[in-house]
C-alpha cells in the first residue's frame, strides 16, 4: 500500500531537488555574468574620461571620469573600463558644472532662436530672465503693447501668464533650461497700467496675490528694476509687500537699485531695508558704481553688504565683467516724461512747453533720478547699437555725439528726436565703470556672474542690430581675462561663481554641482584657450575655448559645434506646486 502513496511523493521531491539544482545553476551563470559585467564596467550613456573635474564648490580639481545616464550624473570616480553609448575625452580639459547666467534677455531671442549658440559657446546651460519685466503676467493692453513694440524679431504672444511663456519655451525647443523672476513693474502694470501713481491697499493687496500666484507656478522671486518708468514710481512699502509675498514661497528679492550712481549707497540701503522688513533673501543685479565721481563709492557699498550679511541677512549679487552697461536712451529722459505709455511718452517729447523742460532736465545734474547719460561723462561715451527702423540702422555702431554733430543739434536733441523717428528706446551702450571696480567685484566671494543682454549668434535676424560684448563673452571674459591672463581669482573659484553659488542663491534644485544624483549640466573647456573675441567694434563673434556642453544628459555642443539638440527645461521655483 505504502507503494502507491509513496512512490507520488518520492516523484515531488525529485521535481523539487531538480528546480533547486537548476535555480542553483541560474545563479552560478548570473553571478558569473555579474562578474563579466564587472569585468567590462557598468553602462552609461556618457562618459567623460580624464578631465580636471571642478565640481563646483569651488574645490580644487580632480582627475576622474563621469558618468551620465538618462538626464543625471550617475557615477563620479575611476570608470575606465565603463562602457558607454558616448564617450567623451576630456584629457588636458577642465569639466564643470554647467554655468548659470543670473540675469539674462534672452526673453525674445529664445523664441527665435531657441538653439542659443552665443551662451553655449560659453558653457552657459541655464538663462535666468525677469529684471524688472517679466513675459507674464499679462492682461489684454499688455499683450498688444507687447506685440505692437517688437523689433527685429516678430513673435505671436499666445501665453498669459509667465508659467504659460515658460513651457512655452519649452514645448518649441530650448537648448537650455530657463527660469525666471516675476517682473515688479509688470504686476505693477497689471493692476495700475503705466502710470505714476501709488496703489490703493486693494490694489497693493491684487497686486500680492499676482505675485502668489506665479510664485506657486515656479517663479523664483520677485525682481525690480527702479530706474526704469514704470518701476521707479514704486515706493519702498509697495516693494516690501511684493517681496514678502514672494518671501512666504521661498522666493528671492532681486533689483536693479534706484540708482547705481549719485544716490547708489542710499539706493542700496533701501535695498536692504526690504529684504529686512520684507523677510527675503536678497541679490544686487548687476552691481555697479556707475559714473567716474562715484567709482570710490563701491567699497562703501561693499562694506554696506557685507554688514547687512553679518547681521544675518542672505544678501548677494551678480555682476557682468565689462565696464559699459546697455540699456536704452531712456535712461537719459526724466521718469515723469515717461508716465503713461510709449505714445504718451513721445507726445512730451514733441510739446512745444515739454520739450524745453525735458531738455533742461537731462542736460542738468541731479540727484532724484538716474540719468546714465550724464553718468557716461560725454555724449561720445554714448554707443548706438540698436534701432527698430530700417533708416535709422546706418547710425548703429556710432556714438551719440557724432550723431549729433551730423545733425547739427545738441545730444539732448538728438536722444528725443531718435527715440522719435524710431518709436522705441534705442538700444545703447554707456561707457560707466572703472577696470579696477570691475576686478574688485570678481574677488567677491558672493558675487556670481551674469550676461545682462540677450542670448545671439551671428547670423540671420540678429546681424540687423548691434548689441554689447557681454552678450557673446560675459562668462568666458571671466575665465580668460581675470582667471588665466591677470590671475585675479582662481579658476576654481571662478566657476563656483558661475554654478553652486547662484544655484544655491536661486535654489535651482540638484542643479550647479557635480555631484551624483544631479542633474548632468556640464562643460568641458580649455583654460589655456577660453577667451571672449567680441568688441564694441564688432560685437557679433562666438567666444572661444569650449568644446563640450551636456545639457540634462544631452550632448548640446560636441568637438565645438552645436549638435542642434533642444533638451532645455522649464525650471520651477522654490514655491511651485
Amino acid at each position: 500500500m505504502n507503494g502507491p502513496v509513496n512512490g507520488p511523493v518520492n516523484g515531488s521531491k525529485r521535481v523539487l531537488a531538480m528546480r533547486r539544482a537548476a535555480r542553483a545553476a541560474r545563479a552560478a551563470g548570473t553571478l558569473a555574468l555579474c562578474v563579466a559585467l564587472a569585468a567590462c564596467g557598468e553602462r552609461y550613456d556618457i562618459v567623460i574620461r580624464g578631465g580636471e573635474v571642478y565640481d563646483g564648490s569651488g574645490a580644487p580639481a580632480r582627475r576622474v571620469d563621469i558618468g551620465v545616464r538618462g538626464d543625471r550624473i550617475a557615477a563620479i570616480g575611476e570608470l575606465s573600463e565603463a562602457r558607454a553609448a558616448r564617450s567623451i575625452d576630456a584629457r588636458g580639459l577642465a569639466v564643470a558644472p554647467g554655468f548659470i547666467n543670473v540675469l539674462s534677455w534672452s526673453n525674445v531671442s529664445l523664441i527665435h532662436d531657441g538653439e542659443s549658440e552665443g551662451e553655449i559657446r560659453q558653457g552657459v546651460t541655464t538663462q535666468v530672465l525677469g529684471e524688472g519685466h517679466s513675459m507674464g503676467p499679462l492682461d489684454d493692453a499688455m499683450r498688444r503693447e507687447m506685440i505692437a513694440s517688437q523689433g527685429d524679431i516678430r513673435y505671436e504672444v499666445p501665453w498669459t501668464t509667465l508659467r504659460e511663456y515658460l513651457d512655452h519655451l519649452e514645448a518649441r525647443g530650448v537648448s537650455q533650461n530657463v527660469a525666471s523672476f516675476i517682473g515688479a513693474a509688470t504686476i505693477r502694470e497689471h493692476v495700475l497700467g503705466p502710470v505714476d501713481r501709488q496703489a490703493t491697499p486693494d490694489e497693493l493687496a491684487r497686486m500680492q496675490e499676482l505675485v502668489r500666484q506665479e510664485m506657486r507656478a515656479g517663479a523664483l522671486g520677485v525682481a525690480s528694476s527702479l530706474i526704469y518708468a514704470p518701476g521707479f514710481y514704486a515706493t519702498t512699502d509697495e516693494l516690501i509687500a511684493l517681496a514678502r509675498a514672494s518671501a512666504e514661497h521661498g522666493g528671492l528679492y532681486a533689483s536693479h537699485l534706484r540708482s547705481e550712481g549719485n544716490s547708489f549707497l542710499e539706493a542700496l540701503e533701501e535695498f536692504v531695508t526690504i529684504c529686512r522688513e520684507a523677510h527675503s533673501r536678497g541679490e544686487v543685479y548687476h552691481l555697479k558704481a556707475a559714473g567716474q565721481a562715484n567709482w570710490p563709492k563701491l567699497d562703501q557699498a561693499i562694506a554696506r553688504i557685507e554688514a547687512a550679511r553679518a547681521e544675518g541677512l542672505a544678501i548677494t549679487a551678480d555682476i557682468y565683467t565689462y565696464t559699459a552697461g546697455a540699456t536704452g536712451l531712456d535712461a537719459a529722459v526724466p521718469p515723469w516724461a515717461q508716465d503713461g505709455n510709449d505714445d504718451a511718452m513721445r507726445a512730451r517729447f514733441v510739446d512745444p512747453e515739454l520739450r524745453p523742460r525735458i531738455l533742461r532736465e537731462i542736460a542738468t545734474p541731479t540727484d532724484a533720478w538716474e540719468n546714465l547719460y550724464l553718468a557716461a561723462g560725454s555724449p561720445d561715451a554714448v554707443l548706438l547699437t540698436g534701432f527698430r527702423n530700417p533708416a535709422l540702422k546706418p547710425l548703429q555702431g556710432k556714438t551719440l555725439g557724432e550723431v549729433a554733430r551730423e545733425r547739427g543739434k545738441s545730444p539732448e536733441e538728438t536722444i528725443l528726436d531718435l527715440m522719435c523717428e524710431d518709436r522705441s528706446r534705442v538700444n545703447t551702450v554707456y561707457f560707466l565703470m572703472s577696470e579696477e571696480n570691475v576686478a574688485k567685484k570678481v574677488r567677491l566671494p558672493w558675487v556670481s556672474i551674469c550676461s545682462d543682454s540677450a542670448s545671439m549668434a551671428p547670423e540671420g535676424l540678429f546681424l540687423a542690430s548691434s548689441t554689447h560684448p557681454r552678450a557673446y563673452g560675459s562668462f568666458a571674459r571671466l575665465l580668460g581675462k581675470y582667471v588665466r591672463d591677470e590671475k585675479v581669482i582662481p579658476l576654481a573659484d571662478a566657476i563656483r561663481k558661475m554654478t553652486s553659488l547662484p544655484a544655491q542663491t536661486l535654489r535651482l534644485e540638484r542643479r550647479g554641482e557635480i555631484r551624483e544624483g544631479f542633474f548632468a549640466d556640464l562643460v568641458v573647456f580649455d583654460p589655456s584657450t577660453i577667451a571672449d573675441r567680441a568688441t564694441y567694434e564688432a560685437p557679433h563673434q562666438y567666444a572661444v575655448g569650449v568644446r563640450d556642453v551636456v545639457v540634462n544628459g544631452v550632448p548640446v555642443l560636441a568637438g565645438g559645434e552645436h549638435t542642434g539638440a533642444k533638451p532645455g527645461r522649464a525650471l520651477r521655483g522654490p514655491g511651485a506646486r
